[in-house]
């Protein structure tokens, strides 16, 4: 089945617009029935404005109309070019211009200078580097580190302030709960944990006590 642009707007326009049963609605835009009478009653999407199949040329006039004339009749979406084009494109993969390029050096040794949390994924992901480079200017091993001095990213052009410090604080909240996990993992005394005594920490027990008794009876 072709999917539908906008669900629940071309469910909104065809309430509007025809005498389609609601069954007939939920079935052409993936809906439920019940969803689809929320609509037409105004309790759902009604700050959603309809999208006309018809426009957007998954429907057409002649498909509803044959539709209303017979409630058992189930219209079925067409792929449409213009539909194709009007569907929320993936974000593309991170470029950088050639003319920046030289720059992610210094953004990198501002990383690992500032924001030691900040994994080389994270870093890799946000400046398009890889972590090959990142580990070249962190050893020092870069073919340029004599000139390298450590920028933030906002002020080279490599990202913007709010992406930079949604990085950070995801980097800081994830490294301060690894660090809560190793502080709790420590042991506790067999005291608390009631955890039997050994024959051997009883003898040594056993010796401190007489030596005490003993000192007692020399005073």
């Amino acid at each position: 089945m072709t999917d539908i642009l906008y669900p629940k707007a071309t469910a909104v326009w065809l309430v509007d617009n025809t005498s389609l049963t609601f069954e007939q609605i939920a079935a052409f835009c993936e809906l439920h029935p019940l969803e689809v009478e929320a609509i037409a009653d105004g309790e759902a999407a009604r700050d959603i404005r309809g999208a006309d199949p018809i426009a957007n040329g998954q429907l057409t006039r002649e498909d509803i109309d044959r539709a209303q004339a017979n409630p058992d009749y189930r219209m079925v979406a067409v792929k449409s070019r213009h539909a194709e084009l009007l569907k929320p494109m993936k974000k593309a993969p991170r470029y950088t211009p050639v003319s920046r390029r030289q720059d992610r050096p210094d953004a990198i040794a501002w990383f690992l200078r500032n924001h030691p949390e900040v994994t080389d994924a994270q870093i890799s992901k946000l400046l398009g580097t890889t972590k090959a480079t990142i580990e070249q200017v962190r050893n020092r091993s870069h073919w340029n580190s004599p000139n390298i001095k450590p920028v933030d990213p906002v002020t080279l052009g490599l990202s913007g302030q709010l992406e930079l410090d949604e990085l950070v604080r995801k980097a800081a909240e994830k490294a301060g709960k690894k660090q809560g996990l190793a502080e709790g993992a420590t042991l506790r005394p067999a005291s608390e944990t009631g955890a039997p005594i050994s024959d051997e920490d009883h003898d040594d027990h056993h010796s401190e006590d007489h030596a005490s008794t003993d000192e007692d009876d020399l005073d």
